[in-house]
């Protein structure tokens, strides 16, 4: 972690406890006014730790936060399973959660446990994943994913504005990758320059949709596309994947058929694709600075855990990622038609020439891991001198 991001952490914990021991009101600050002390008990339900990110930034970040405030953090692993995640959710309402967060394997699957939620009066964040929301009970923190697939496409479109296009989602339970992602790409031009003939689809024309977001699958998925195109005489000029681990199996796909590294994106960070962007395997990565959705998380949990409601809920994050609409929920509209209160981080695109700013950032990712393989004709050598 670099000295700034530190000294930002450090300051929104000492806000947190300062407030926690002053029970008759501190100053309004933007991390909050503490979160109830031994007695806030927090409960986090995780879809699953494959991704490298929720172990790795998200957990360890919210849980600090969390026990900074002087709350307690408790929290369970889904492992991908819809039902286990309601038995999840029953399992920390059970052990006390006063406050429960929810990153959500499926946004329809996990409605019975939302409705628990309701009835037992616990309030829920939905943790980077949509929960459709009737009643106003859910606030939803995230980044700004209509942003990130708009920031892939951006880099994309510019790098090749014209020729053959893989589209490869993620898992079609997960909002992110059914509507925002995509809803970001047409508004970087994608669908225009598909209706007017620039680009055309290798592939499904809707896009080839990864259960569980798993790289194995979309290694499978680009190999039997790589092997149609190939069956075809079509070039594949560029691959618009929605994250890294989908990314990743593309990347391995194009490896194992010896077809060369078209322009490829992704998001999240993770340390091998952030490599695979410094040797030139992937073309940009939207990183999505995690550390701070948990800082964010834990503090709006505080907060919620004293009692106070959702629209009062304030968060003290690095400026570099802070909502563009204020620190304070604001009106979400979702793809079902409901209003939920949101707080939406920023991301930051990737090229390899940019790394740098994982490096001072104080990534999980080492730059020894980021750089491993780098020589000087590789796209990130400068970054990795």
């Amino acid at each position: 972690m670099s000295r700034a991001r530190a000294a930002v952490g450090m300051a929104a914990a000492m806000i947190i406890l300062g407030a926690c021991s002053s029970p008759g009101g501190g100053s309004a600050s933007a991390s909050g006014s503490g979160g109830g002390g031994g007695n806030c008990v927090v409960g986090v339900s995780w879809n699953n730790f494959q991704q490298p990110r929720w172990g790795a930034t998200d957990k360890p970040k919210m849980k600090q936060t969390i026990e900074a405030g002087g709350g307690t953090f408790i929290d369970a692993d889904a492992n991908l399973d819809n039902q286990r995640q309601l038995s999840d959710v029953d399992s920390l309402i059970q052990r006390g959660a006063k406050v429960l967060v929810l990153l959500a394997q499926d946004n329809k699957a996990i409605l019975p446990a939302l409705q628990k939620a309701k009835d037992a009066g616990i309030p829920v964040i939905a943790y980077d994943r949509l929960i459709e929301d009737t009643s106003g009970s859910v606030l939803y923190i995230t980044f700004d994913n209509v942003g990130v697939g708009k920031a892939e496409a951006e880099a994309i479109l510019q790098k090749v504005p014209k020729g053959h296009y893989v589209l490869m989602k993620g898992d079609p339970g997960d909002a992110n990758a059914s509507t925002f992602l995509p809803s970001g790409w047409d508004q970087a031009g994608l669908k225009d320059k598909i209706a007017s003939g620039d680009i055309q689809i290798v592939g499904p024309k809707e896009g080839q949709f990864t259960p569980g977001w798993d790289t194995q699958k979309a290694q499978n998925e680009m190999e039997a596309i790589i092997d149609a195109a190939n069956a075809s005489n079509t070039k594949i000029d560029a691959v618009l994947a929605e994250n890294d681990s989908t990314a990743l199996g593309v990347a391995q796909a194009l490896e194992s058929k010896n077809y060369g590294f078209p322009p490829v994106s992704g998001q999240d960070g993770d340390p091998a694709n952030l490599n695979n962007l410094a040797l030139g395997k992937q073309y940009v990565d939207v990183w999505k600075n995690s550390n701070q959705l948990g800082i964010a998380a834990g503090q709006a949990a505080l907060q919620l855990c004293q009692g106070k409601k959702i629209n009062e809920v304030s968060i003290n994050v690095d400026p570099s990622v802070a909502p563009a609409a204020g620190n304070s929920p604001t009106d979400f509209k979702t793809p079902g038609g409901n209003t939920v209160k949101s707080l939406i981080l920023k991301p930051t695109p990737l090229t390899a020439d940019q790394l740098g700013k994982v490096f001072a950032a104080g990534w999980y990712a080492s730059k020894d891991q980021i750089c491993k393989g780098v020589d000087s004709s590789s796209p990130g050598a400068a970054a990795c001198k």
